[in-house]
Order: C-alpha cells, then sequence, then structure tokens
C-alpha cells in the first residue's frame, strides 16, 4: 500500500462522511474507532452499522436530505446514525435534551423532522411528541421500550448491511445543529459533508497541533453542540479513536482519564475548572494527556495558568461558532505563553485557509487595532438556516459569514474578541440569548418590562443577569421569577440573579441601552484580568 493511496492525498479525495468511515475500514478494520460505555466499534463494525441504518432509513419511504431527529444523550449510536444518515442521503439534526419541552416540540416541528431516535432517559416526552408532531415514520428508541415504537438495535440489525451506494455529493446536507437567534428562536444551521471534512481536514494541518491515527480523543461535551460533533471528527479524520462519555461533567471526565490512555481532549472552561476542583482529582491518572483544546466562552487567565500547570499538558483555543463548524482561528500552546499575557485574552491566529476581515457598520473593512463586526471565509461554512431564506441572506453576503461578534486583528494577525453585536451570552459553554429570557420573563403576569445581559462568571464565563421592572400594585420575589423562567426555557437559560429597577435605561428612541447595563460588570471583569496578566 502507497502513501498516496492511505495518506493526506487519498484522505483529500473523500467527498463525503460515509466515504471517509469506508476508507478506514478498508485499511484498519480492526482499528477500534469508538470506546463508549465500556464497549468498542470498529472502523469496519462502525461501518456495517452505518450501512444497515442507511437501508433502514431508506425503507421508511423517508425522502432525500429528510431530516431524522436524535434525542438522546452521548451515545456511540449518535455516530451510526450520523453516517447512515449520510449514506442514506439524510440529515441528522441533533436535538438538546437539555432544553425546556415547547422549545424541544417548536425544534421537532420547524426542522420538519421525519424520523426520530430517542433514547430511554427521554420516553415520558413521547406522548407529549406524538401529539404535537403524529406525522413520524419512524419512531425507534436507544435501550429502552414503548408502544408503536421499536428497539434502535434491533431496528438497525434487521436490514442489510449492503451500501445502499447513492450517488451523493459532498454539497449536500449531513447534520442540522441548532443555533438561536437574536428573535430567540433556534434555527437549524445546515453542514454539509463537504463543511465537516474541510473542519476535520485542520488535524492534518497542524494548526490544531499534531493528530495521528495513535490519538484517543474524549468526547465528552453534547453531540448536539458543534463542539462535541466537530471535535470527534479530528481523531476520526486521521483514522484514531474517540471515547465519548454519556454527560460532560467532571465525574465521567476523571472516570475516562483514569481507564483509558486519552491523548486529546475537548473542553469548556467551565468542565475545565470542574475537574480541577474535585477531589478526585489526581494528575497521575492523566499521563497520556498530551492536550486540551477549549472554546465555548470566555476563560480567565488565572484559570489557564492553573489549568497549564496542574494538567501538564498543552492547551490549544479554537474561535468558531456553529455557523463554520467551529472553524475560525486558533490560539496554540506556544501562544500560552505568560510572558506575553496580552496574547492569553486573545483568540488566536486564523487558521490558513480562513479569511477574516473586520468591517464597520456599512460594510467597510478597517485596519488592525479597530473594532468591528467579525466576517469569515472557508470551507466549513454552513450552507445556510433550514426554512429561513431571510436569516440566511443576513448573515452570508458574498461568501462572507457575518458573525454578529465584535473584535479587532492586532499587527501579528492574532485577533481579539470584544463584545457581541447581538447580545449572545455564552454560559458554560451554551449560547443563550436575551431575547428568548426576556420574553419568558415578560409572560410573569408581574413584570412591567425586562431586560437580560450576561455578566463575568468565574465558574461558567458567563451568567445570566435580568433587570427587572415590576407592574404597579404587583408584587414578586426573584426565586419567583426563575422558578417562572424554567417553566417556560431551559433552566440553564434561565437567571442566575434578578435586579428590580424602577425603569431601564433607553436612548432617545427607545432602545435599551445593554452596554450601559453591562459595563459596570466587564470593567470591573477586564480591570481584574489586567492585575492577573501582570
Amino acid at each position: 500500500m502507497t502513501e498516496i493511496e492511505s495518506g493526506p492525498a487519498a484522505r483529500g479525495r473523500l467527498r463525503t462522511l460515509g466515504s471517509l468511515i469506508d476508507f478506514h475500514a478498508a485499511r484498519r478494520p480492526d482499528k477500534v474507532a469508538i470506546h463508549f460505555d465500556g464497549k468498542t466499534l470498529t472502523y469496519r463494525q462502525w461501518q456495517m452499522r452505518s450501512n444497515r441504518i442507511a437501508n433502514a432509513l431508506l425503507a421508511t419511504g423517508s425522502p432525500r436530505q429528510a431530516r431524522i431527529a436524535y434525542l438522546g444523550k452521548n451515545d456511540s449510536r449518535y455516530f451510526e446514525a450520523l453516517i447512515g444518515c449520510g449514506k442514506a442521503g439524510m440529515v441528522l439534526a441533533p436535538i438538546s435534551w437539555r432544553l425546556a419541552l415547547p422549545e424541544i416540540l417548536f425544534l421537532l416541528d420547524d426542522f420538519d423532522t421525519e424520523c426520530l431516535i430517542i433514547d430511554r432517559d427521554f420516553l415520558h416526552y413521547l406522548d407529549q411528541i406524538r401529539a404535537a408532531r403524529p406525522s413520524f415514520r419512524k419512531v425507534v428508541v436507544i435501550d429502552g421500550e414503548a408502544p408503536d415504537t421499536e428497539p434502535f438495535d434491533a431496528w438497525r440489525d434487521r436490514h442489510a448491511d449492503s451500501d445502499p451506494a447513492l450517488d451523493l455529493s459532498g454539497d449536500e446536507v449531513v447534520a442540522q445543529l441548532h443555533t438561536s437567534g437574536t428573535t430567540g428562536r433556534p434555527k437549524g444551521a445546515m453542514l454539509t459533508h463537504g463543511n465537516l471534512l474541510w473542519s476535520a481536514r485542520h488535524a492534518e494541518s497542524g494548526e490544531l497541533t499534531a493528530w495521528g491515527e495513535e490519538d484517543l480523543s474524549l468526547v465528552p461535551l453534547p453531540l448536539f453542540h458543534s463542539g462535541g460533533t466537530c471535535w470527534a471528527m479530528y481523531a476520526i479524520y486521521v483514522g484514531g479513536g474517540i471515547y465519548i462519555t454519556r454527560e460532560a461533567g467532571p465525574d465521567h471526565v476523571l472516570a475516562a482519564l483514569a481507564s483509558a490512555p486519552i491523548t486529546k481532549a475537548g473542553l469548556v472552561p467551565a468542565l475545565i475548572q470542574m475537574v480541577l476542583n474535585d477531589p478526585k482529582f489526581d494528575r497521575s491518572n492523566i499521563g497520556s494527556l498530551q492536550t486540551i483544546g477549549y472554546g465555548g466562552s470566555p476563560i480567565t487567565v488565572d484559570l489557564l495558568r492553573r489549568g497549564i500547570q496542574e494538567l501538564g499538558c498543552g492547551f490549544i483555543q479554537m474561535f468558531g461558532m456553529t455557523e463554520t463548524s467551529t472553524m475560525g482561528t486558533t490560539l496554540l500552546p506556544e501562544d500560552h505563553d505568560f510572558n506575553r499575557p496580552h496574547l492569553l485574552t486573545s483568540c488566536g491566529k486564523p487558521l490558513h485557509d480562513m479569511s477574516i476581515r473586520i468591517v464597520d457598520g456599512d460594510g467597510r473593512e478597517l485596519p488592525n487595532g479597530q473594532t468591528g463586526e467579525i466576517l469569515l471565509r472557508c470551507g466549513s461554512v454552513m450552507k445556510g438556516y433550514y426554512g429561513k431564506p431571510e436569516a440566511t441572506a443576513e448573515v452570508l453576503v458574498d461568501g462572507w459569514y457575518h458573525s454578529g461578534d465584535a473584535g479587532y486583528l492586532d499587527e501579528e494577525g492574532y485577533l481579539y474578541v470584544r463584545d457581541r453585536i447581538k447580545d449572545m451570552i455564552i454560559s458554560g459553554g451554551e449560547n443563550i440569548y436575551p431575547a428568548e429570557v426576556e420574553t419568558a420573563l415578560a409572560s410573569h403576569p408581574a413584570v412591567l418590562e425586562v431586560g437580560v445581559i450576561g455578566v463575568p462568571s468565574v465558574k461558567w464565563g458567563e451568567d445570566v443577569k435580568a433587570f427587572v421592572v415590576l407592574r404597579k400594585g404587583h408584587h414578586a420575589g426573584a426565586e419567583e421569577l426563575i422558578a417562572f423562567t424554567k417553566t417556560r426555557i431551559a433552566s440553564f437559560k434561565a437567571p442566575k440573579s434578578i435586579e428590580f429597577i424602577d425603569a431601564l435605561p433607553r436612548n432617545a428612541s427607545g432602545k435599551i441601552l445593554k452596554r450601559e447595563m453591562r459595563a459596570p460588570y466587564w470593567d470591573r471583569a477586564a480591570d481584574a484580568r489586567q492585575v492577573a496578566g501582570t
């Protein structure tokens, strides 16, 4: 076997995720690709199971590019379904199990889902899901049973393991990951085979540090997040293995690190801190760990310093978003230099094949050092938002993705993110949009008006804080309003604190001055970071 047949050049010609698994199944059939729940899956087994799922989906009569919903925690069968959908010319649409039921029902309907894969932990939702969307062609259950459903494994295994051999294009959508918008309604970011392969190929560029088939990568982040799915694909692309944990808690992470020779791990800052603070943390159990990739929320200099010292491995920051398959910039281990503390507040440099522009409100490109909106262009930028051409047209202009983030590039090419034009809050790696929280709070009969911002949090990066104006003659406490909000939206989106005020600050046109509301909190945080970096 020559290098051209098995190395980077051969992988570079692949056009679909299914062809990637076929590639490895032919060259390393017995190599373990996935570790999960004490079981393993080789590349050959993954190939065969994905073929079975593809044939099972085609047997439902679902049309080309049909959306197949996945409501479940992390599981190896998620990846079986992802490749199976790809081979059937369909789209896997994972739904966040952390959402409140009304939010889940909205996404299942808005995405026009044809079939549902649901795991045992969420069967209590099934009757309400069926009532809201009775048109599912098929419902299969992972590790559970329910009337008028079929167990996932039995459904998969009663179909042929031959490849359906469809004529597939790299431009076809294979995964639809939901992201929120400033209106508070989630949107489905359509990621193609080409998008995910373009992202994964950076495992060979050195810009994500060196990856090889000997790597075993820890995947604890939820797979409905791009940070979970895309991180997993780096090791898979080069023929390595992934170690999936069902959830992203410190217990799961520490148990995985102690039980397997994990070389790389994808985490968010809040999880890094939880691991370090856990009484079971023991550096002697993580001798194989070489690199931690992190992103998704702000990180303090103190936490970085502690993580590097106590974990004893390299750190790489990745700045990107669901719409770019997490690609954007990287801050490499050598850039985590405490003798140059200003770099630790940057997001690193753009990838070699990523174009970044900083523009003003009129779209004019700004010089280095001036803050404007961050625009990105690369091969991993999504195809668009499902069923939302107007929202797509707002963010995809002439091939450039308009991120809604404000920042600047310095003279060395490092990117610094300074604000969020769209006011998004990132708490523990979760995207939270103030409009969604405000809508939930405003439905309480005692609330006249409300403004929501993100404030610094040592634990989560940011916390949701609400400023509430009560109606005359009405009374409500902070705990009551927070509990009320949790009945409308996911608990992690609810405010951590509420401040009651007489009126929200507004400009002459009546717009709420959120920058003014945020300033006291973030100015203090900036002062603290400056002191920590000196």
